[in-house]
């Protein structure tokens, strides 16, 4: 009896010491969009929706790989199963939604129109015949362009990535950038009296989280209920006051410092007060 209580006490503790497997999906995001998604000097996969993913599926028990991804790939490798989660400032449109689920939006938006610095363009000017405007493949701000301005005579010129865009309106091969305006602020904000802000057009766009059509894994209530979550508890804000503002540089230390509060002590609302904290002056 003596053996066989002793096998059971310990299959009983073999069976206690196993962690229970938590589901594991792929989030892709085209990583080159700070602030909402980046990568840092040391390679590190940073930004504003990143991190809302990592700190949605601690709240919500599952794991997530984020995988680089081009943008204009994103939705379409969604369709074919090789991604379970799109996270990259995707505007909600019609077009979009016959192919993909969206969640409930979470940021608000308009495009910019940012030009070199001193270079004395409005908004009018630059809707111009024979003006070159940059932006990146598949997005918004490319599709304003076609749709709005190519009519009056302006050439849309395709990048794969929008820092790309913005080294050919610094090197003048270009007249101006169209992308949402956070973004832009950022760039403006990186390469600091070079670039400016012509314009700002009302686009009234919103961005959401998408996931293949119908949601076949259920994740969407699970975005949104992290989201919520993310609301009620602070960190939200928290998340926007550290991520829109400080230079990438500071942003990128700070998380450095706090991400173990996050993917290790797998709190969101001490990361997220860790990051304010180290950005403050």
């Amino acid at each position: 009896m003596r053996v066989a209580g002793m096998a059971f006490l310990v299959a009983v503790l073999a069976a206690s010491c196993v962690a229970v497997a938590q589901p594991r999906y792929i989030v892709l995001s085209d990583i080159a969009w700070a602030p909402f998604e980046w990568v840092s000097e040391k390679g590190d996969y940073l930004g504003f929706d990143l991190d809302v993913m990592r700190a949605v599926a601690i709240l919500g028990g599952f794991e997530i790989e984020i995988r680089d991804t081009p943008f204009d790939s994103i939705i379409p490798a969604i369709i074919a199963g090789r991604g379970d989660i799109g996270a990259s400032g995707f505007t909600i449109t019609d077009e979009r939604a016959l192919v993909v689920s969206f969640s409930e939006p979470y940021w608000d938006s308009n495009q910019a129109v940012v030009v070199r610095a001193g270079s004395g363009l409005d908004l009018e000017k630059i809707v111009a015949p024979g003006r070159l405007l940059g932006a990146q493949r598949g997005t918004t701000g490319a599709f304003w362009i076609e749709d709005e301005w190519v009519p009056k005579g302006v050439t849309l010129v395709e990048y794969e990535t929008y820092p790309e865009a913005i080294l050919d309106l610094l090197a003048g091969r270009i007249d101006a950038v169209v992308q949402d305006v956070d973004p832009s602020k950022m760039a403006v904000v990186q390469y600091k009296g070079q670039i400016e802000i012509a314009a700002v057009v009302d686009t009234g766009e919103r961005f959401g989280f998408l996931v293949p059509k119908g949601d076949p894994k259920g994740l969407l209530p699970k975005i949104e209920s992290g989201v919520a979550e993310l609301k009620r508890i602070g960190a939200w804000d928290l998340l926007i006051e550290a991520y829109f503002g400080p230079a990438l540089g500071a942003i990128e230390a700070a998380w450095e410092k706090c991400i173990s509060i996050l993917l290790v002590d797998r709190d969101p609302l001490r990361y997220a007060q860790c990051l304010v904290a180290e950005l403050s002056p």
